[in-house]
């Protein structure tokens, strides 16, 4: 495991050069994009990995979402290359389970995610001394009752493209120090990032002379993630994504009585009443609602405003939007980036258009903005009821409807009424208000926070690892890294 901390700490981006492959038209090849040819990457790549790589499906070219330019492309697996995959990590996991326990973000968002990769490694390497049940005297003589735990086998991790590097190392770190086996299929538009992560997987478990079908790998598309979840090998299937596709993944896995793990999405809320800190509300709902140009499942999407500072922070948070740096992704000092796809762009502005078509009113942003890529402007909308149809709905978009409200009991009311159960946050200096939110007639999400934006806490969780990270109702119910969610990993007897 500290083999593969370091080995994590290799994905951070080198600027150092190659020299670009003649007449090329994928960015792999161009001397910008070097660090890619230091990952392995060439301009087309095995999506397979099962101890040798492979891979007799389609050819799937990606996309750099800042300019829409080909960077190379990945063979995504067959199914006749899941069956392999799937009978040699099974056969692999008999040798692991042996063993002793010991996306187009923006540069400074994509090397942080790498190193969550690299803190889980750290934790779980502590972790795995601490795993096991208790021992207790019987009642009958000279017996004594002990809770044994042992793995579940083979982990299946199907992952999203919002966090292509950070999501498959919360879950691959603890099923191993668990002594499972993992089959890894990443997001199709993320294929290359599963490749350049896996390579270095690879090399960690080859030169340690353990079987590298441990942590294999299939790129692929629905073909591939509907087998996994129907497939009885499959003794524990990890799914993050959509709450539509999640359901579709749950009622598979549950027809075959499997075990599942899902963390979906979340339409998440702030409230603000009018003794709030206003100087940290607004850093903190623009962080929220644009970091990650509005694609993280913690994204802020509603803002409850206390109807006595609704006008002030509205006019705060435009200017504060005015002043938010759009640009290229590589560029140290950019703030926001492009949508993952041009799909994305087409789903912000039909969202946009409906939430005007309901009585939404556009106070800042909006529009495509008129350059190379998927770039849209970080946009507000006030005056929408709460209950809206749009205002329910999840939209992997940077759009904030922003809401008054008058009194605690109905605006804790409007934040659990959306079926998500994510991530909450309020702002107040009321001790009292505040462990109501935190109690039983607060918040129903997951993640339940105190004048802290909706997302990045989730960064602070996974660093210390001291607590789980996941959310209720229609977001799955799945608890990921911290506390006891290695349980869930492995299977117990008494």
């Amino acid at each position: 495991m500290l083999g593969l901390r370091r080995a994590a700490a290799a994905l951070l981006p080198l600027r150092a050069g190659f020299p670009a492959a003649a007449m090329s038209t994928l960015l792999v090849s161009q001397p910008r994009y070097a660090w890619l040819r230091e990952l392995g990457l060439q301009e087309e790549n095995p999506g397979v990995y099962n101890g040798r790589w492979g891979g007799r499906g389609q050819v799937v070219t990606t996309y750099c979402p800042a300019n829409n330019e080909p960077i190379a492309s990945v063979r995504q697996a067959s199914l006749e290359d899941y069956e392999e995959t799937v009978k040699k990590a099974k056969e692999a996991w008999k040798v692991w389970a042996d063993v002793s326990l010991e996306m187009g973000k923006i540069f400074v968002e994509g090397v942080g995610e790498v190193q969550e990769y690299v803190d889980v490694c750290d934790y779980a390497v502590g972790l795995s001394r601490m795993i096991g049940g208790p021992i207790l005297p019987s009642e009958r003589p000279g017996h004594a009752l002990i809770e044994q735990w042992n793995p579940v086998g083979l982990v299946g991790i199907i992952t999203a493209f919002n966090f292509p590097v950070a999501v498959y190392g919360w879950n691959s770190a603890i099923a191993m120090i668990c002594g499972n086996a993992c089959l890894w299929k990443g997001a199709p538009t993320t294929s290359l990032i599963s490749v350049a992560v896996t390579k270095i997987i690879a090399k960690v478990l080859e030169d340690n002379k353990v079987p590298g079908a441990i942590c294999s790998l299939v790129c692929g598309g629905a073909d591939i993630g509907t087998a996994m979840a129907r497939d009885e090998r499959m003794d524990l299937l990890s799914f993050t994504g959509s709450t539509k596709v999640g359901k579709q993944v749950a009622l598979m896995v549950q027809e075959r009585f499997g075990r599942s793990l899902l963390e979906l999405g979340g339409n998440n809320a702030i409230i603000v009443f009018e003794d709030a800190d206003l100087n940290l509300v607004i850093p903190s709902a623009l962080f929220a609602a644009v970091g990650t140009a509005g694609q993280r499942c913690t994204t802020a999407r509603r803002l409850f405003l206390h109807e006595s500072i609704h006008d002030e922070v509205v006019t705060k948070l435009a200017k504060a939007y005015a002043q938010v740096r759009i640009g290229d992704p590589w560029d140290s000092d950019t703030l926001y980036g492009p949508l993952h796809t041009k799909e994305a762009v087409k789903m912000f502005l039909d969202a946009v258009e409906q939430a005007k078509q309901q009585g939404g009113s556009v106070v800042y942003g909006g529009k495509v903005i008129n350059r190379p890529g998927n770039y849209v402007e970080p946009t507000i909308v006030t005056g929408l009821p709460h209950n809206s149809p749009i205002v329910h709905t999840e939209t992997f978009a940077p759009i904030l409807y922003v809401l008054k409200f008058k009194e605690e009991e109905e605006v804790f009311a409007w934040n659990n009424e959306v079926k998500q159960g994510l991530s909450s946050s309020i702002f107040t200096k009321d001790l009292g208000r505040i462990f109501r939110w935190l109690g039983p007639k607060g918040s129903d999400c997951g993640i339940v926070n105190v004048n802290i934006p909706t997302s990045g806490a989730e960064i602070g969780v996974f660093i210390y690892k001291l607590f789980p990270t996941g959310g209720e109702k229609h977001t799955g119910g799945g608890r990921e890294s911290g506390s006891d969610s290695w349980k869930l990993y492995m299977r117990r007897s008494t």
